[in-house]
């Protein structure tokens, strides 16, 4: 199997799940807003649409697009800012840490492969 085509199927699964993540998530936009605005995050509603948007785009030039690099680099910011505003694991401690951690060390896992994408500038 050639590099290139290894190359597009690892593009078409990290975009895709965004994609398809994105779209699940246009339902949740009210209840993402009432976790930032618990946050005291400027502008929930507008914050949340946007970050759902990155999902989205991000996913979806990640997966198809010739604009790859740029998908991947709008999803490397949502990451950045999903696992700080989510997953504050440092903020926990006992069994009620234990998700936070996983998730940030799964995200991490992402950041390096959405890097890499946009490493290759594809």
């Amino acid at each position: 199997m050639s590099a290139d085509l290894v190359y597009l199927a690892a593009r078409l699964l990290l975009g895709g799940a965004f994609l398809v993540f994105g779209l699940r998530n246009i339902k949740a936009i009210p209840k993402l807003a009432g976790a930032l605005a618990a946050k005291r995050l400027p502008l929930p509603q507008v914050s949340a649409a946007m970050g759902v948007g990155l999902q989205i785009v991000g996913g979806l030039l990640t997966a198809v697009g010739p604009w790859a690099w740029l998908g991947g680099l709008m999803l490397v910011v949502f990451i950045v800012f999903a696992t700080i505003l989510f997953h504050p694991f440092w903020l926990y401690s006992g069994d009620e840490r234990k998700p936070h951690v996983q998730a940030t060390i799964m995200n991490t896992g992402l950041l390096g492969a959405f890097l890499m994408v946009v490493a290759t500038g594809l």
